[in-house]
């Protein structure tokens, strides 16, 4: 569920950075997210600048910032690097090199979406950190299969980073870089493309144009398609859960007549 943002840097966590990484000179508020109390470009006094993201240390997935920045490592570089982790005065704040940048474009016939799948074939790559507390995609699809077996489909041991929404893709000097790791999760590798193919939908794909750009990652075609239904079939329960319980938020119906869509083109 989306957390409130607030507006305006509050004067405590401001010293709490500036103790860190020195003044601050100004600040820009981000916009786009919806899991961190804090999202903030700050430009700094010695040249430069950095993104904050934080929540209160008592807030209820304040977790997120702990598995963000046990993963930093081991993203091939595709998210931003993180520079600190301040856990003080009641607040945990992630603060990482400021990329800039643009959100993807995953309209028909945007040349992001070659970039975006160039990212997706690096992230292939890597493997969830054994040291890391991960939830695993069986775990977090558990509730949403429609036969408990099928959740052994979706097991693996590659990194994910599941949030394939377009404001978690930056563009920036002719590559796709990633941010917002909270959702990490270990699993399947074709899990990412198939997430993604939900998304390329909402941007005006159809489903089985989507499908055929996810078909395009590596471990697409290698896969039992009876896996991918049931992962589809997930996603639909799933989304229809939170559009209900996130009624006001237009986006979270769009996500779910996406995913309702994508099941209707695999069941014909």
């Amino acid at each position: 569920m989306a957390t409130h943002r607030l507006t305006e840097l509050p004067a405590d966590v401001l010293e709490l950075i500036e103790e860190a990484v020195g003044p601050v000179l100004g600040a820009e508020t981000v916009v786009a997210g919806y899991n961190s109390e804090i999202a903030v470009r700050l430009h700094l006094g010695s040249g430069g600048s950095v993104f904050v993201k934080g929540l209160r240390q008592d807030h209820p997935r304040v977790w997120t910032q702990q598995r963000e920045a046990d993963v930093n490592h081991a993203t091939c570089g595709l998210a931003p690097a993180l520079r600190r982790h301040i856990r003080r005065g009641g607040w945990d704040l992630l603060v990482f090199e400021d990329l800039g940048g643009r959100h993807a474009d995953y309209a028909p016939g945007s040349p992001d979406i070659a970039l975006v799948l160039g990212a997706m074939r690096s992230l292939a790559s890597a493997v969830a950190p054994p040291d890391v507390d991960l939830k695993t995609m069986p775990q977090r699809m558990s509730t949403y299969v429609t036969d408990p077996g099928d959740v052994r489909f979706f097991e693996g041991r590659a990194l994910l980073h599941t949030d394939w929404k377009p404001d978690n893709v930056l563009v920036i000097d002719g590559r796709a870089r990633l941010v917002d790791w909270a959702w990490a999760s270990s699993g399947a590798p074709w899990i990412d493309p198939a997430l993604w193919a939900i998304w390329l939908i909402v941007s005006g794909h159809s489903a089985g144009e989507a499908e055929s750009l996810a078909a395009l990652h590596p471990d697409w075609n290698s896969t039992p398609a009876h896996h991918i239904d049931a992962f589809a079939r997930a996603q639909e329960r799933l989304w229809e859960s939170v559009a209900r319980v996130d009624g006001p938020h237009e986006w979270t119906r769009q996500v779910h007549a996406a995913a309702v869509a994508w099941v209707g083109y695999r069941s014909a």
